[in-house]
């Protein structure tokens, strides 16, 4: 079974990553994709909470959303290192809903990873409306995973 990992370079979809592997039989998966999809012309693209580097201007950030989309699906891939089924990287541009979608139905995937409420409030709509979409029109099943809850204090 081929799966798609989805990645917005939120810390949630890292952790999405890891649920997978948490649980799945590797032996049952024939590979895994791990899938960034920068938006283009949007105000702010792809942000990358995975990368540990320094934050730079936000010139450099606009030039660099297929660096940063690439430096998330290195840090989700990082994550299946050595654990079984063949892992490859790919970065397409488009509405990431549709693009996910679409590259599930190209490559006949049996589950698609997405993870749901990724960064602060207005992102969290826009991440949870794209794993709604993924949800509703995927043509397999869909593991959304949803961030841990806050501890009460």
């Amino acid at each position: 079974m081929h799966v798609v990992v989805a990645t917005d370079g939120s810390r949630q979809s890292l952790a999405a990553a890891r649920h997978l592997r948490s649980f799945a039989d590797p032996g049952a998966l024939s590979a895994i994709t791990v899938l960034a999809v920068v938006r283009p012309l949007a105000a702010v693209s792809f942000v990358n909470e995975l990368d540990p580097g320094p934050r730079e201007s936000a010139t450099r950030e606009v030039a660099s959303f297929r660096d940063a989309a690439r430096a998330a699906t290195e840090a989700v891939a990082a994550v299946f290192a050595d654990w079984g089924p063949e892992v490859s990287r790919r970065i397409r541009s488009g509405s990431p809903g549709a693009e996910i979608i679409r590259y599930a139905e190209e490559v006949d995937a049996g589950l698609v990873v997405v993870a749901s409420g990724g960064r602060g409030l207005s992102d969290r709509v826009l991440l949870g409306s794209t794993a709604q979409r993924v949800q509703q029109y995927a043509p397999c099943p869909v593991l959304v995973v949803r961030p841990q809850p806050r501890r009460k204090r």
